[in-house]
Formats: C-alpha cells, sequence, structure tokens
C-alpha cells in the first residue's frame, strides 16, 4: 500500500462521520421505519408490538452505547474535538436520558399493558421521539460536518 493510500485510509478512520453515519441509519431504521411498521401490521396485537419494541430499543440502546464509545474516541483522535465535542456531549446526554429515564419509564408502561392495565397519559413517548429527533440531527450534523474535514485534508487545508 502505497503512503498516501495508507495516510487517506488513515484520516477516513480517524474521522468521525462513518460512526455518524452508521449511528443514524441504525436509529432511523428502526426508530421512523421498523416501529411504525410493526404497529401497522394488523396480525400484530398492540401487546405483542410493544413488547417486541421494549426488546429492540433495549437492544438499540446498546448499540447506541457502542457507537457513543467509538464517536467519542474518533471525535478526539479527529484532531477536531474543538470544534465537535458539543455536539457529541449533547449525544452522550441524549442518550444518557433516554436509558435512565425514558426507556425504562416506556418498559414499565408496557408491562401495565401487557397486563390489560392502560397507564394514565405521560409525556415520556413525546419526550423520547423529541430526542431521538433531536439525536438524528446531531448525528447529521456531526456527519457532514465531519465530511467537510476530510474534503478539506484532500486539498491541503487543515
Amino acid at each position: 500500500m502505497n503512503p498516501n493510500t495508507r495516510k487517506s485510509l488513515l484520516a477516513t478512520f480517524r474521522n468521525p462521520a462513518w460512526i455518524c453515519f452508521i449511528w443514524f441509519g441504525m436509529t432511523a431504521g428502526v426508530s421512523m421505519l421498523a416501529t411504525p411498521a410493526r404497529f401497522s401490521a394488523e396480525t400484530i396485537t398492540r401487546p405483542i408490538a410493544l413488547d417486541v419494541g421494549r426488546v429492540v430499543f433495549a437492544a438499540l440502546n446498546k448499540a447506541e452505547f457502542v457507537a457513543l464509545i467509538f464517536l467519542l474516541i474518533t471525535v478526539r483522535l479527529s484532531g477536531r474535538a474543538r470544534e465537535l465535542w458539543m455536539a457529541a456531549f449533547a449525544l452522550a446526554l441524549i442518550l444518557l436520558t433516554q436509558s435512565i429515564w425514558l426507556l425504562p419509564e416506556l418498559a414499565a408502561r408496557t408491562d401495565l399493558i401487557i397486563a390489560g392495565i392502560e397507564p394514565a397519559p405521560s409525556i415520556a413517548h413525546g419526550a423520547y421521539s423529541v430526542l431521538e429527533l433531536t439525536k438524528l440531527g446531531l448525528l447529521g450534523f456531526l456527519g457532514f460536518r465531519s465530511l467537510g474535514f476530510l474534503a478539506e485534508l484532500k486539498h491541503g487545508r487543515s
């Protein structure tokens, strides 16, 4: 492998864009595609759809923590940490809020519905949705901003 190719590959792997776009795809796929599709299936009852959703969102949450760790590492290694840390920190806060407050509350509501009890109205689902959309926006911002850094590197500006 020639030195320029190697340098280009290292710059690409140290750039947070690839993690942002993979994370964006995971989150958008589960939250914006799979979840609405599950609730539109005529043969799946609401309790079953909620139970599957609880399992899927718990798995997504674990995968997002892995993505967050990789993102924080690549932001640090990118040489652009000062420019990207605020958005990465906001992503960490969103993920912690979803993990500590919202997912447990939504799981408890699912347990009640499965048991045949209709829980009182809650802001948890709306809050989760707003944070999910905010997360997608931040990932898009970070990803495209990071791609700009690669373009600057290729044109000799850094």
